[in-house]
């Protein structure tokens, strides 16, 4: 069993089908009989392996002994999934890619090739169309959802129009073509920004696959096996979308979630909305999902995080093969990570240090604004935001 800084401690370990062990439920429901009142369930966003997560377990739990009350006897559980980075950086780290997809091994190890040696030939964009369209459309995942339309788009023209993306969020829109550089380059660097989407796709559809099929029934049972125990869960980046993506598959009558904390949550801020602003006649993926809480659904927001101010805007962007990939201040794809929860009437809003001097509301949404401690998108492991996870769950 891994070592952590708190006890008692258990990991949840789901595949990408949401499928674990047996035996991982009565083993949560056990920490009730040995006195726990509240179970803190912990999963990570992008990670390349489990130590990784691990060691982000062991961080993000050590403040919680001291903000709990000395009515609360908290257990802590890490759920482990199979995801990888999705960093600000513009090209994947091909070994973890392989690991998480290992189906697809040899289409990882071609891709690789062709964006390292970016060959001077254009039918290698062709060939790169097509691998990705094998990582991410041919993806063998329960359940897959239609490919993103820039897969099935002119891949030079996409290409193209992610580089001309890039600059534009690196402040330096339309550099490279107006004073020269090399065409086949710059569309190499859009390619490998392709890549790096197709990625983020991949991972968008786990997690939502993950907390529909593995963390919402395993919740289920233990609420039937320990239906005295308190669950609070708190996912970050991926993670918070698989969170969330468990509520609607809680069983009927499950009340045993009594907070649900997201931090820089990587999914869009319009989520829980039952009319979208832009289009008044559809709801947002998961309508109304906050009523499956027994308390509130709080999601930690910070100006900072650049991989949701841009990264995020331009792959959300991209799946609805806009014509142009430009004006990233379109609100319509902003992560709820970056600006909080939207289009939700009665929510409630919040600065970091009035949620932790007045406490939260009970129910309903509830968006704290995190920038005074969250420099970027890892930047979680706070004692204050600790102390947000106690304040939701009412163990503080």
């Amino acid at each position: 069993m891994t070592v952590t800084s708190v006890e008692p401690y258990r990991e949840i370990v789901f595949d990408k089908d949401g499928d674990g062990p047996a035996g991982q439920a009565a083993a949560l429901a056990a920490l009730a009989r040995q006195g726990c009142t509240d179970l803190v369930v912990f999963t990570h966003g992008w990670n390349s392996s489990p130590s990784v997560a691990t060691g982000l377990f062991d961080r993000f739990f050590a403040p919680f002994p001291r903000v709990a009350g000395p009515a609360a006897r908290l257990g802590y559980a890490g759920l482990i999934w199979p995801s990888m980075m999705f960093s600000d950086e513009p090209v994947p780290d091909y070994p973890a890619l392989a690991a998480a997809v290992p189906d697809r091994a040899p289409v990882v190890a071609r891709l690789a090739v062709l964006a390292e040696t970016e060959p001077a030939d254009e039918a290698a964009f062709d060939e790169f169309a097509d691998l990705l369209r094998a990582l991410a459309g041919v993806a063998g995942d329960a359940g897959a959802t239609e490919m993103p339309g820039f897969l099935a788009s002119d891949p030079r023209r996409v290409y193209g129009m992610f580089a001309d993306a890039l600059d534009e969020a690196a402040g330096a829109a339309g550099a490279e073509s107006l004073f020269g550089g090399d065409p086949l380059k710059r569309l190499w660097k859009g390619a490998k920004e392709a890549l790096r989407q197709a990625t983020y796709f991949t991972m968008k559809h786990r997690a939502g696959v993950v907390g529909e099929r593995g963390l919402g029934p395993l919740l289920g049972e233990l609420g039937h096996l320990a239906p005295a125990l308190r669950v609070h869960l708190v996912g970050h980046s991926f993670g918070a979308r698989l969170v969330a993506h468990a509520l609607p598959a809680l069983p009927a009558g499950t009340r045993t979630v009594k907070s649900v904390t997201l931090l820089q949550g990587a999914f869009s801020h319009y989520a829980f909305a039952t009319r979208l602003p832009h289009s008044p006649d559809r709801p947002g993926s998961l309508p109304g999902a906050q009523s499956r809480v027994d308390g509130p659904v709080v999601a930690c927001h910070s100006r900072h995080d650049t991989a949701l101010r841009v990264f995020y805007p331009l792959a959300s962007r991209v799946s609805r093969d806009d014509e142009s990939l430009l004006g990233e201040d379109d609100p319509r794809w902003q992560a709820v990570g970056f600006d909080g929860i939207q289009a939700v009437p009665g929510s409630s809003v919040r600065s970091l240090a009035s949620a932790l001097r007045d406490g939260l509301p009970g129910s309903g949404c509830v968006s704290v604004d995190a920038a005074e401690v969250v420099s970027e998108h890892s930047d979680i492991c706070h004692e204050q935001l600790a102390a947000v996870v106690a304040r939701a769950g009412r163990f503080g």
